[in-house]
């Protein structure tokens, strides 16, 4: 079961923590693997069902990147280069 199902009378408890963030990024991981794996054989009902719990954790790391304080890139960059620079397109759409 996914690691966002968490009891009503717990939800609102429970504290966000790196830890957390990459267990649902390696579950998503697994997800992805297993979707695919259905696909090729042809079995849409199990991929429907987890395509819902993907979406689902997709969802809330969304909510809770949008609730975080903005970072900069540097900081979550796992392959520890620097963050892409804006390319002249984007520097004339901000002028």
């Amino acid at each position: 079961m996914s690691v966002v199902f968490v009891p009503k009378r717990l939800r609102g408890t429970a504290t966000i923590n790196q830890e957390t963030i990459q267990r649902l990024l390696e579950e998503n991981d697994q997800l992805i693997r297993c979707i695919a794996e259905y696909q090729q054989k042809g079995r849409a009902v199990e991929c429907v069902q987890y395509q819902q719990i993907l979406h689902r954790n997709i969802v809330y790391l969304a909510t809770i990147a949008d609730a975080s304080p903005d970072i900069p890139m540097e900081a979550v960059n796992p392959i520890g280069g620097a963050a892409p620079s804006a390319t002249p397109a984007n520097k004339v759409m901000e002028s």
